[in-house]
Parts: structure tokens; C-alpha cells; sequence
């Protein structure tokens, strides 16, 4: 079964936009971004479940808007914890927990990285099937400074952008997640670094120059744009 993790947590309060309104909740085209994102994947044949981790006080909200864009592979809307990691181990807790086979594959991704396209999310999964994992890059189109101790830059040619999704096997995700508790490594960023540090070989797959992750109000009115252009296409 190939399941996707979306998070929907952040309070976005670097946004500044619509008040207190979190930032996956803001509309672009008459549309909250989590259901931009969230419409991907449920348009995706390859995608069997999707599993929401939210805001508590905001879950209710989110219900309505799944029922009102009638997204029909939603199975579970869990509430955030208090960090990136918490939440991230609440939703793997439960995949794990209600897993099919030990061959369940899960996509985690950005409720605010909408996006994506079929073509990214097949790759994932095909890529993660065969090899165990996927992450999704792009490629770096700006200078990298390293200014740890003597300022070094790095050529960008060399250099790739993390993002999302980022595909496990989902044994494999979940038991480095328990793992990164017992050794207290739970302010590691994300899943493709935590693996990478305890030594898997992390399998790249190419995504697109347009796969942001809105979090700013810069970002917000590129995303505005990025919807209006024709190239924004399955």
C-alpha cells in the first residue's frame, strides 16, 4: 500500500497574511492551500491512503473543506504535536499501526507544498520500492556560502535542494524515527537527514523548480502566480 503522510501543523507566523489564519488554510484561486496539495495526491491512482496531521483546534475546519472538495481517500486526520518531529513520529505511529504488509511504502510531505505533479509522485514511489527510499531535490540556481568557521562557496553545480516528498518503506522510516529517540536526535530537520545520518543511501529523484513550500508572503504571492501560469500541469 503506498500511503500519504501530509502535514498540516504549522502555525505560520511568518506569513503576516489574513491574521491568524494559518498559513496552509490561506486560500489561492478560491482554494486553502492544504486542498491544493491535498488534491494531488488524491487524484494520484498509485496512492491508496492519506493520513493528515493538523492543528488540533483546526481539525474541525479541515473536515468541512474535505467534505465540501469531496477528497474520498482522507482516512484520518491526527492532531499535530508540539514539534516538526512530534508530529512527524504521531503520524508514522500510526501508519505503523494500521500498515497493511510490511512492504507499505509512505510519502511524507509539506501540506503547504502543493506543487507536485503525477509524474513526482509515481517516481517516489517507484524509486522507494525499489531502493528503499526517495527524495525529492532541485537543483541549487543560486550562490552557496558554507560560513561555518573560513567563508568557503561552494559551486552549485554540485549542489541539490532537499524537498518533498521524502519516501520510505515505511518499517525502515518508522524504526529510524524510535531510534533517533532513544539516542536523543530528535532535533534532526527532517527525514531525509535523519536517515542520512544513521548511514542509508539516500536515493535521489528530480522534482520541479516550482515545488516551494509556501511559508512567507513572498512565497504566498509566488504561489498565486505559479497556479495562474500554464505551466503549472499535470
Amino acid at each position: 500500500m503506498n500511503r500519504a503522510l501530509i502535514f498540516a501543523g504549522g502555525k505560520g507566523e511568518r506569513m503576516k497574511i489574513n491574521g491568524s489564519t494559518p498559513k496552509q488554510f490561506l486560500e489561492i484561486k478560491g482554494k486553502p492551500i492544504i486542498i491544493h496539495t491535498l488534491e494531488k495526491f488524491e487524484n494520484n491512482n498509485n496512492i491508496n491512503d492519506i493520513v493528515v496531521v493538523c492543528i488540533e483546534s483546526w481539525i474541525p475546519v479541515l473536515e468541512e473543506m474535505i467534505k465540501s472538495f469531496k477528497l474520498r481517500k482522507i482516512s484520518k486526520i491526527l492532531p499535530g504535536g508540539a514539534t516538526g518531529f512530534d508530529s512527524r513520529m504521531i503520524g508514522l505511529q500510526y501508519l505503523y499501526d494500521t500498515k497493511s504488509s510490511d512492504d507499505d511504502i509512505v510519502l511524507l510531505h509539506d501540506g503547504v507544498r502543493p506543487f507536485i505533479n503525477n509524474k513526482l509522485i509515481d517516481d517516489n514511489i517507484r524509486v522507494a520500492t525499489l531502493h528503499g527510499n526517495a527524495i525529492t531535490t532541485a537543483k541549487a540556481t543560486e550562490t552557496i556560502m558554507y560560513s561555518k568557521g573560513e567563508l568557503q562557496i561552494i559551486d552549485r553545480e554540485f549542489c541539490t535542494l532537499a524537498r518533498a516528498p521524502q519516501t520510505f518503506k515505511l518499517n525502515r522510516i518508522y524504526d529510524l524515527y524510535l531510534r533517533s529517540i532513544k539516542d536523543d536526535k530528535t532535533e534532526i530537520i527532517d527525514s531525509a537527514s535523519l536517515a542520512f545520518y544513521y548511514g542509508d543511501k539516500l536515493n535521489l529523484v528530480d522534482g520541479l523548480a516550482e515545488n516551494i513550500k509556501v511559508t512567507t508572503a513572498i512565497d504566498f504571492y509566488a504561489a498565486t502566480g505559479i497556479i495562474d501560469s500554464e505551466n503549472f500541469q499535470d
